[in-house]
């Protein structure tokens, strides 16, 4: 079984990066005086950031179930 720390470097983490860029950029934004800027930028970071909380729950839940019982 490989580490999981390797799962940001391999692309399966895609939604969780973008969120953070977007919570990023929002916050450069808002230094620099783009409020509404900042805003839009923010908002989309929330709704990736729920949409990744969201799937990461269902695949916890549904992610590692089989149909054969184990042996």
């Amino acid at each position: 079984m490989r580490p999981t720390h390797h799962l940001l470097y391999e692309g399966k983490a895609t939604m969780l990066r973008w969120a953070i860029a977007f919570a990023i950029l929002a916050l450069i934004a808002g230094v620099l005086g783009f409020g509404n800027l900042a805003g839009d930028f923010s908002y989309i970071a929330k709704i990736l950031l729920l949409v990744f909380g969201v799937l990461f729950v269902v695949s916890l839940l549904f992610g590692r179930r089989t149909l054969e019982p184990p042996v």
